[in-house]
Formats: structure tokens, sequence, C-alpha cells
């Protein structure tokens, strides 16, 4: 059984993003221990709902005509989800790129939470560097809380039960 997904604070600078100004992080405890990062981030972000989906498309017609990314770079590196793999270890793995208005990181942590359970946490970093940064982030910010929150809460279910 997995306890509640909760928001938990998030000390700045983080090592993933050192000039962050703005982070959110959200927290599930899972049973088990058989759980990695990159199995965590993959079920969570592998993918998305429709709904999540349709959020995106809308997202990325909304600010392809300002010249902001769509999603992550062209396919020349690993990928989770439309999220670019930056780093990876079997407690963490760094996700995210950077864009002309605002830089971000996705950081999937797990760590054991006793013998039988894990806490897995999704940190979310940004720089933002421009006030179209700033802009955007508070426009999606409500979006972005329900997301994370849906695709953690995605970790309490079996694996084969995750989309």
């Amino acid at each position: 059984m997995a306890l509640r997904n909760y928001p938990v604070p998030v000390t700045l600078p983080h090592p993933a993003l050192p000039l962050a100004d703005w982070a959110d992080c959200y927290e599930l405890l899972v049973p088990g221990n058989g759980l990695t990062a990159t199995l965590a981030a993959g079920r969570a972000m592998g993918d998305f709902p429709g709904w999540v989906r349709a959020l995106m498309w809308l997202r990325n017609a909304i600010v392809r005509p300002f010249g902001l990314k769509g999603s992550g770079p062209p396919n020349t590196r690993e990928m989770i989800g439309i999220f670019p793999v930056l780093s990876r270890s079997d407690e963490q793995m760094v996700l995210g790129f950077d864009d002309a208005h605002l830089d971000f990181r996705i950081v999937v942590d797990v760590r054991p939470a006793g013998e039988t359970r894990q806490v897995v946490s999704v940190t979310t970093l940004v720089r933002r560097k421009i006030l179209v940064g700033k802009l955007y982030l508070a426009m999606i910010t409500p979006f972005h809380r329900l997301i994370v929150r849906t695709m953690l809460d995605r970790l309490s279910r079996p694996a084969n039960a995750a989309s």
C-alpha cells in the first residue's frame, strides 16, 4: 500500500540545476524495495494519460509562435517520455533541457524507507531566464502540480497497471 503523495521542501541551490530560482518536490512512499530511479521515471513519465497529452499539445501550439521548444530536443540522446535523460544512477535520474526562456530539470530520486518500502521523490527545478519564463511558469504551475502528482501516483499501482 502506498502512502500519500505530498509536497516536500526543496533547498536551493540544487546540484542538478545550480542557478534554479524555482523548485517543487513531491514524494510517495511505495511498497517493495526493487524500484530504481530509471524504473520509477519510466513508469511515471514514459506514457502520459490522454488528458496530459492533450494539455501538452495545447501548450506546444501556444508557445510555437514565440519560438519556444515544444518538447525535448531532437532524439539525440536517451529519452523518458518527452524528456531527455541527462544523468542516471540506480538512485537518481535527471531529465530536462534548456530553452531560451527557462532551463528545467526533473530529478527522480529513490531511497529506502525501511526493509519493505521506498520513497520516490520528483523534484522540478527551473531557472527562469527572462520575463517570458516567469510568465510561462506562473501560468502552467497549477497544471504542473496536477501532472506531477498524477504521474507520481502511477507508482502506487502495480507495474502492469501504470498506464
